[in-house]
């Protein structure tokens, strides 16, 4: 197939052809040497590992995917955006959905009172930042408009978003791991982009000169082990790898020794996403972290959990679930390119005191950026003129 749907809509105008523009050949473009796999969606991940080891081209063009990716590679590279530049442009459905009514309530109460508390309450839940979040929030606004003899609205709208930027401190220690011989599980539901995460990471890892070493433990996921390996591939870190259906103790256990025996800075350990049900899953995770513990006493230890930005409520229920079954250390929120539900990372990181240590802000390898509160807060509450300046 030379174009989806949208190209041929497009390029094809009552049944004639003509020569495509600059912006339609850019989309072609983009469509045929986009040289890094999609994001996990429900679903997608197979789709994903497809289009990235596929070795044949698509119809017509004659170029493999590898030459592809080498060709795309070779080209100049577009100009870096920065984590700030990343989010303010993904965020932009969330402040379109939750800051315009969030400014509303400011500008539509001349005085601070009860109702002008309560609807700004029904704003920051609706927008995702949970009620016990919300709740501590504007309590800690409502002392500070005391303190400070705040009349107006709009005079306390700053103090709401420093509230909101104290809620999603992570600390000084919160990337300690990194530093260290470490073993970090990786946790999290099917279909959140768990596994692209951990290919990700060991790439960025990989970069900072560190030996990583990656161990596919989600036995239970077809074709996790093959896309996990592609990751390693495209990373050029070790694998550690068992047959579909084997047991994920028994792969942590070679990977241990394995990365002991080769002196690795960080191993990653993949996990399943989906067991029967919670005990079963309690179960796999207290195996693989006594392996861990018996094994390799001297590592230091990180659990992150990767959540689905776009699940909203759905992905702090999600955080909630694994927290009980495992010491939970860090969060990492995906797809916050283009979501109208950004306002989660302070729900997740206010209710469970978990810090979000990453985000996914797009699809490339490159596009999993270290988090950053004042970033994070800036585009969050950004306005129009921030966003075109």
């Amino acid at each position: 197939m030379f174009f989806g749907k949208k190209e041929e809509e497009e390029i094809i105008e009552d049944d004639v052809w003509h020569v495509p523009d600059e912006d339609e050949w850019q989309k072609i473009h983009e469509h045929f040497y986009s040289d890094e796999p999609e994001e996990e969606d429900a679903g997608s991940e197979d789709e994903a590992l497809a289009a990235l080891s596929s070795t044949e081209g698509e119809e017509g063009t004659g170029t493999s995917e590898a030459e592809a990716v080498t060709e795309a590679e070779e080209k100049p590279q577009e100009e870096k955006l920065s984590f700030f530049q990343k989010l303010l442009r993904g965020l932009r459905k969330t402040r379109d959905n939750f800051l315009k009514s969030m400014d509303y309530v400011f500008r539509g109460f001349s005085d601070i009172d009860d109702e002008f508390y309560e609807e700004l309450e029904e704003v920051l839940i609706m927008g995702d930042l949970g009620v016990r979040t919300t709740d501590a929030v504007l309590e800690n606004l409502k002392e500070q408009v005391k303190e400070q003899k705040i009349k107006e609205p709009m005079a306390c709208r700053q103090l709401l978003i420093d509230n909101i930027r104290q809620q999603m401190d992570i600390g000084e220690t919160a990337y300690e791991f990194e530093e260290k011989t470490s073993v970090v599980l990786v946790v999290g539901v099917n279909g959140v982009g768990k596994t692209t995460t951990i290919g990700k990471l060991a790439s960025q890892f990989k970069k900072q000169k560190k030996k990583v070493m990656v161990a596919a433990a989600d036995t239970f996921r077809a074709a996790a082990t093959e896309q996990l390996t592609e990751w390693a591939r495209r990373a050029k870190v070790d694998i550690i790898a068992g047959q579909e259906g084997a047991d994920p103790g028994a792969v942590v256990y070679d990977a241990v020794h394995a990365a002991k025996k080769r002196g690795t800075d960080i191993l990653l350990v993949d996990t399943a996403g989906r067991l029967h049900n919670k005990k079963n899953l309690m179960n796999e995770l207290s195996k693989i972290n006594r392996i861990i513990e018996k094994e390799y006493p001297e590592a230091f230890r990180e659990t992150l959990i990767v959540l689905d930005a776009t699940t909203g409520q759905n992905a702090l229920a999600q955080a909630k679930e694994f927290s009980e079954v495992t010491d939970v250390s860090g969060i990492v929120l995906t797809k916050m390119d283009g979501t109208a539900k950004g306002g989660i990372a302070v729900a997740i990181q206010g209710e469970l005191h978990v810090p979000v240590k990453y985000m996914g802000v797009g699809e490339k390898i490159d596009d999993l950026e270290k988090f950053n509160a004042d970033d994070y807060v800036n585009a969050l509450f950004a306005t129009e003129e921030d966003y075109n300046a």
